[in-house]
Parts: C-alpha cells; structure tokens; sequence
C-alpha cells in the first residue's frame, strides 16, 4: 500500500471532463461554503500518542502518517547530490544548497531556467513525489519523481512533455498541490483561494494523516477523558469523535472519502463524519474511469470498485482486510482471505461455502506460484504513477467469456498473455463444469450502452431497475440512458428519485433533465428537500431551464436553498477551470452574455488548450456584433492551439459565410 497520489487528467481525459462540466451546467459565483470544525478543535496527533501509544506506534511510520511530510534529510529518500534527469528539451538537477535543503533547477522546454526549493515530500514508497512553491502560497506537485524501488529519477508522464504555458503542465491548474490533492494528504486542512487576488493562503492542523483525519477532532474525547478520571461517566457517542469506527457503513464512508475518485462539494477537509454523498460526487462506471465491465481501468481509488463486490453487499469493511493505524493488510498472502474463504468459514458471514479455496484443487496453480494467490485472479492489479500497483477491490470471479462483449481484459489472459480469452473461458469450464458463474453480466449491458445508448435502453432501464445490482452499476446505466436523451426513459423511471440509494437517485433527477421543462420540474420538486446534498445539488440543475411562474412556498424555499448549495460548492472550487466552464454554461442558458464570455475568459486563462471556451467567446463577441473581438480572441486561440481543426474551420467561417453561434433559448 501506498499513500495516494493526485492524479492529473491527460490530453484524453480533456474532451471527458469538458463534456461532463458543460453537460452539468453550472453556478453564479457565490461564496456560501459551509464552514469546517474550527481548529480549536482539532488536537494534534501529538496529543492524542500521549494516551494512546500502542495506536501511535503502529501509525508513526504508516504510509498515512507520511503521505505529507516536512522536507527534511530524514524525510527524503531520493538523491539530491547533483543529480539530473533529462525528458526531451526539459531538464531538471536535483542538489542541495550549503544549509542542507532540498533544490531543484528546471530548464523547461523554452529553455528558461528557475531554482526552487523543495517545500514537502509526497509519500514514501515505491515513490516519492516533492512540493514545489512556485510563488508565495501555490504548491505544485513536480512530476519528475523518484523511484525507490531503482533508485533513480522518472517522469510520471514521459510521453506527455508539456511546454509551461500548457494546462497540464506540472505547474498548471491541474497538478496544483492546494486544491488538487492536499485534502487527502493533510488533517484540517482549508486550502483557502482568494479568487480576487489568484492566491492561497492555504492552512492545515497537521500534514499526514494524522488520527484526526479519520476519527474526527478530538477535543470532545479529551474533555470526557479528562472526567472519567474523576466522574467515571459513561463515555458519548464515539467516544467524542464524529466518526464511529465501530460502524462498519462510517468506517468505509470515511475511508472512501480519500479513496475514491470523486468531486469534491466543499473546500478542503469536511468535518470526518460528514456522510459521503454530503461532501463527494462519487464516478459513476464511466468510460476512461473503468472498464465497461466495472474493472479498474484509470485511477480511481477503490471505493467505486469496492461497491460493486458482493463483499461489500455482505457487510465486508475496509478494517476486515486492513490495519488502519499500520494501513497494512492484517495478514500475508491467502491468510487474508482463508479468514472468511475456507472450509471453517467466518461466524460473521453465515452466507460463505464452507470449502477448500487456498489450495490446488480451487486455484489449479502450483503451491506458492503467484497464480495460486486469491489476488491474482480475483483482485487484478494495474500500474498508476510510472510503478505503483494497484488492486481491483470489486473482488471478482474471471470472466473471459465476456471478453468478446465487453472488451475489458480477464485475470487469465492477462497473466498467460500467449493465449486467448476462448483459451480462458474453456479452460475455466473445464475446472468448474457447475459453475453458477456464467449467466449474464451487467458488464454486457453497460458494454452495449456505451457504443449505442439508444438501442440499449430495453437492457438499460431493466438494469437500472435491477435492486439486486450495486448501487453505482444501477446510476450507471440510468447515465447512459441519460445520453441516449429519449423523454419517454425520464417518464418511466420516474420511480427512482426515491430509491433508498443516493447514487440511483441522483443519476434519477440527471436523467429527467431529457424532459420537457414543464413535466420535469413537477417530477424533482420533491428532489430539491432529498436528505442527501447530491442528491439536492442535482434537482437544482435540472430546475435551471424550468420557467415556472409560480411554485407553493415550501418549493420555493427547498429551490432557493438547493441553489444556494450547488453556488456554494462552485464557489469552493474557482481555481478549476471546470467551475468556470460550468459557470459560464449557466449564464449561457440564462442568456447572459458578458458574465458567459467572463467564465469562459478565466477557463482559458488556466487552461488555454480547452478549446471549447475559446470556441464559445468567439461565438459568444460575434453574436454580440463585436466581429474584431472575435478575431482577436481567434487568433488568441490558435496561438495556442496552432492544429486544432475546430479553430482553423472558425477562422474560415468567420472571414466567409455567418455562425450559427448560439443555441435557441431554454425552455418551452
């Protein structure tokens, strides 16, 4: 295991990132953020060893407690004694000032030259990552790392060397250690942007993660503690933190709040305790992010692949597999799972086959060969960040015959790379003849919705209504659905906006957004009041192009309230260029030109190879009789983008025949 990594988006993610930010709309700047637990709250890891060392000394040297550390000699494993490292045009030297500390001199690829002192150290093993402050208060995360498995300097992204006025070069918007990444890294952390002045003044209790990061401030516990020992009362509710760990459903929320991809509602650290789906849009099973089976495919974390196991469905918790203050696994090899997989079996899961699983009889592989090992087959791994391995947790049985279908890689074939996957599929009979494990998969049907969501909607709404299926593969197919944008689906799902699962729901109220305003608003009224933040979030942006004249009072405020969250979770994140495209997508549909041109100018300016805001000020100074500023902007434009085609074919249309530059109004 290793401390988590932010991880940037590539060229491929752009085109994704900017359909879902355009899609979703977005809001007025609006700084309503719901405020953290106070630092006096917050004690210090420090404190809480004095009671409890046990717990400390297992944490101390935990990939948890070093995720985030000072820049010290001690913290640092990589060899700043002149080393270099080369990536076409851009070089970097790696040395140490006559005091001691940590400097790195970067020639980027228009050969100007800057020194920067190394501010922290990212994790520990297999590699380590370092800060760099590139003007007061912005950390960047270099991405130049140093492998200690080797011993010696690699690029995270070799194929991928960006110039510095690129926006996802290492000291763009995307790899900015503030906003990006250090959440997860840090206890109490507020990353603090002035968006009048584009600077951080970021803060944090501790960096690592320390105990409170997980078990919640702990000055509450420390007052009971401190009159136990005089009063002998009976402990609160946790003790006095805001996290039970004794509930397995809060111990995997919390875990999953740093180990899932996701997007973030408000800044910084939310008070641990505060329930997932308050604080994180989870991904959905999206192509890029997984395969369409529900495999691992990009960095996502654990948690959305976690959900789809029939181990989760059974009450499994993160803390059955994991130490969480030595954030190991509890035991080596197959002894992790012949706890629960073995012909003893596990009192706490009664539902398990009492049977033989470690042994050759189930794996069919040699004894202590690394294909009798459960990870193997069940648990596939995929490389992140140049040489760090990370397992699937969707804890699934191999499946090579839907390779054909689905297109995503099996456990077999992807150790026997020699062979096929109908090599696999007969092999696997041939061990298993009564294998229950064969019949239809929802990887089939997700598979046939991302190629064709129209044709695939029967199969789609049927999973969507499946309440046997995981919560994330039912939201999955209702966003597919989604894109298929047939108003008959919104009508005839209409049922789930009140399903007991916040994902169903929340993909529910997104896909009534393929219905006329006027029979979508009536639908998600009730959405606006959901008890789930996401959920609410949602309703609000299906309700933007809803022309109602007038609506009953409780509606009314539920509306006013939902909006002030969704601005208010915008209002957190305005050093994403995604903010600002959703922002000027929702003045677009409100017709407000001068406030869409601002959002898109702000897009550009941190990302300037998003060529989608370049194209919509273009459209947006045209349609507004100001052809010279639509030159300008062009050629802005193409100044940094100087092949992109969409520009080029802009560039002929304005100097030839008139745009058709804006969308028709809204509504009905």
């Amino acid at each position: 295991m290793t401390a988590l990594h932010c991880k940037p988006r590539g060229a491929s993610g752009r085109s994704e990132f900017l359909r879902r930010a355009l899609h979703s709309l977005a809001a007025v700047l609006l700084f309503l953020i719901a405020a953290p637990a106070v630092a006096q709250d917050y004690l210090g890891s420090e404190r809480c060893i004095a009671c409890h060392t046990e717990a400390g000394e297992a944490w101390e040297d935990s990939h948890h407690a070093l995720a985030w550390t000072d820049a010290t000699a001690d913290n640092i494993r990589a060899n700043f004694d002149g080393t270099e490292f080369r990536l076409g045009d851009m070089h970097a030297r790696f040395s140490l000032s006559p005091e001691g500390k940590a400097l790195v001199s970067v020639t980027e690829r228009d050969q100007v030259t800057t020194e920067y002192e190394v501010h922290s150290v990212i994790g520990v093993e297999p590699l380590q990552q370092y800060v760099l402050e590139t003007e007061p208060g912005r950390l960047q995360s270099f991405d130049v790392v140093w492998d200690t498995e080797t011993g010696d300097w690699f690029h995270l992204y070799p194929e991928q060397n960006y110039a510095p006025d690129d926006g996802l070069h290492w000291t763009g918007p995307y790899k900015t250690w503030n906003s990006r990444c250090a959440a997860c890294h840090a206890t109490g952390f507020e990353a603090n942007y002035d968006a009048q002045t584009r600077r951080f003044d970021s803060t944090q209790v501790e960096i690592g993660v320390g105990c409170e990061a997980c078990h919640g401030p702990g000055s509450a516990h420390l007052d009971w503690a401190e009159r136990f020992e005089t009063t002998q009362e009976a402990p609160p509710a946790a003790y006095g933190f805001t996290v039970d760990m004794s509930q397995p459903a809060q111990a995997i929320e919390q875990c999953a709040s740093c180990h899932s991809r996701r997007e973030p509602f408000l800044e910084g650290n939310p008070v641990p305790g505060t329930p997932y789906h308050d604080t994180y849009n989870l991904s959905l099973l999206r192509e890029g992010s997984y395969e369409a089976d529900g495999q691992i495919l990009d960095e996502v974390y654990v948690y959305g692949s976690f959900l789809q196991s029939k181990m989760y469905a059974e009450g499994v918790s993160c803390s059955n597999c994991h130490l969480p203050h030595e954030a190991e696994l509890i035991a080596e090899g197959n002894a992790v799972c012949t706890q629960c997989h073995s012909p003893a079996g596990n009192p706490e899961f009664p539902s398990l086959p009492l049977q033989v699983f470690d042994g050759p009889e189930h794996t069919h592989h040699p004894e202590g060969s690394a294909g009798a090992l459960c990870k193997t087959c069940h648990m596939t791994e995929r490389v992140y960040m140049g040489n760090d391995w990370r397992a699937d947790h969707s804890f699934r049985i191999p499946r090579p015959d839907l390779a054909a279908e689905t297109g995503a890689p099996d456990a077999c074939t992807t150790c026997h790379e020699d062979q096929s996957p109908e090599w696999a599929a007969e092999t696997l009979e041939e061990w298993f003849p009564d294998s229950r494990h064969r019949g239809p998969h929802y990887g089939e049907v997700l598979a046939h919705g991302r190629r064709d969501p129209v044709r695939a909607a029967p199969e789609l709404r049927g999973l969507s209504l499946d309440d046997d299926m995981a919560g994330i593969v039912r939201a999955t197919a209702i966003y597919l659905l989604e894109q298929a944008g047939d108003p008959s689906d919104a009508a005839e799902l209409e049922q789930l906006l009140h399903d007991p699962d916040p994902l169903v729901r929340s993909a529910a109220v997104k896909l009534q957004r393929v219905a006329p305003a006027m029979e979508r608003a009536p639908r998600i009224m009730q959405s606006l009041s959901d008890p789930v933040r996401s959920v609410r979030m949602a309703a609000a942006q299906s309700m933007l192009d809803a022309q109602i004249a007038s609506m009953p009072g409780r509606y009314e405020r539920a509306l006013r309230n939902a909006f002030a969250e969704w601005q208010a979770s915008m209002g957190s994140r305005l050093d994403y260029p995604e903010t600002h495209l959703q922002m000027g997508g929702m003045a677009l549909v409100m017709r407000n030109m001068p406030a869409a041109s601002g959002a898109f100018a702000e897009v550009t300016r941190l990302d300037p190879q998003l060529v989608d805001a370049w194209v919509m000020q273009v459209r947006i100074a045209a349609a507004t009789d100001d052809e010279g500023g639509a030159r300008r902007l062009l050629e802005q434009a193409l100044e940094h983008n100087p092949g992109d085609m969409t520009l080029q074919i802009m560039r002929r249309e304005l100097t030839g025949e008139a745009l058709d530059l804006l969308p028709p109004p809204s509504g009905d």
